[in-house]
């Protein structure tokens, strides 16, 4: 019996923001959809409007999977997963060891391939997508938690565009430009535009 993709699954069940009230809830599974359509969307830039080799579909692959320590670990609130370099440290090792748990629970054929997505080859070529579509969720949480009034993500929402605004990928100031604004309006005005 192989039990990976009923670990998987089980990605519905971890909720994030655990330390702030949310107006709508939002567990590691919706999160890493959202992670993986931006950076596929994020690798489509890179490619089609920077003209720099990449492969859209293999970075919306590895953030679909980016979270899925998570599934054994939970989410660890940011405040305290970069509280001191040595809880980080610490964090950084229990997730690869969830990884790697999670990985043993696949036939052995396929852990090589799967490994390579978690945290080998493929990961680390599309590191920077990633970890910039994951932040570019959640400043899009932020803003749609302050739209439906809860001012518990103010903070967080101003902290999160200064990073992205600081971040060196074009690919991220073209997102911030072109698709963010759109995320300011409801659903009637989407449909007049």
């Amino acid at each position: 019996m192989n039990n990976f993709f009923a670990y998987v699954s089980r990605m519905r069940y971890i909720n994030r923001w655990s330390l702030m009230r949310n107006s709508e809830s939002e567990n590691i599974q919706e999160h890493s959809h959202m992670v993986a359509v931006i950076a596929h969307a994020l690798g489509v830039i890179r490619r089609d409007i920077f003209h720099k080799d990449c492969d859209p579909d293999a970075a919306a692959v590895v953030a679909l999977y980016h979270d899925c320590s998570e599934i054994l670990t939970g989410d660890l609130p940011t405040p305290i997963k970069y509280h001191s370099r040595e809880i980080n440290k610490a964090y950084k090792e229990m997730e690869e060891l969830a990884c790697e748990k999670i990985l043993s629970t696949l036939p052995e054929e396929l852990q090589g391939s799967f490994r390579q997505v978690f945290n080998g080859e493929i990961s680390e070529k599309y590191r920077d997508l990633v970890k910039a579509a994951d932040k570019l969720s959640a400043y899009i949480k932020c803003i749609e938690e302050r739209r439906a009034g809860n001012d518990e993500f103010i903070s967080a929402e101003k902290q999160t565009l200064a990073i992205l605004d600081e971040s060196p990928l074009p690919e991220v100031k073209y997102f911030l430009e072109h698709f963010i604004p759109a995320f300011e309006l409801n659903l009637d005005q989407l449909g007049t535009m």
